[in-house]
């Protein structure tokens, strides 16, 4: 009887929370916050970022670019370089919760931000030609799929960091 009596208490309150779920009101649709203008971003600080040993490029984020906004995007500068010398920049922004990235703009050869004219959130894992925004999500600017705020951001990233090669 007691074994009865339990199982009819759990459907009830399974049935319960099922009917409390469908009659609780839809959670609000996320809304990006307009990202501001790209920063001025500076090399000689940069937060070195751990790319596959394929990778023939060095990648770092430089640690004062680094911003957490109200709609949760960490945004930041990352800065590439080649073997040669050679480096570019782009500035992005990590949707954490759905491992999205977003690039606003890069810096042109011209030493002046590009703005990219249809910015759109993609896979972080997808095709790209980049794995650099999965590196920096899993390094810490996206600790277990959620973004914290700056101080921590930038607290994970120098945690991870390797010695350049």
């Amino acid at each position: 009887m007691l074994q009865s009596s339990r199982s009819h208490w759990l459907v009830l309150a399974l049935w319960a929370s099922v009917a409390a779920a469908q009659t609780a009101p839809p959670l609000p649709e996320w809304v990006e916050e307009k990202p501001m203008v790209p920063p001025a971003f500076a090399t000689d600080q940069l937060i070195p970022i751990e790319m596959p040993r394929y990778v023939s490029v060095d990648v770092g984020v430089d640690p004062a670019t680094i911003t957490v906004s109200t709609d949760r995007v960490v945004r930041y500068v990352v800065v590439m370089r080649n073997a040669s010398g050679a480096s570019s920049a782009a500035y992005e922004g990590l949707r954490c919760t759905t491992d999205e990235v977003k690039t606003y703009a890069r810096f042109g050869a011209a030493g002046q931000w590009v703005a990219v004219k249809e910015p759109e959130w993609k896979p972080i894992n997808g095709n790209m030609p980049s794995k650099h925004a999965f590196a920096i999500a899993r390094q810490g600017a996206c600790d277990a799929h959620l973004s914290s705020n700056r101080e921590e951001t930038i607290r994970l990233l120098k945690q991870r960091q390797r010695i350049p090669r």
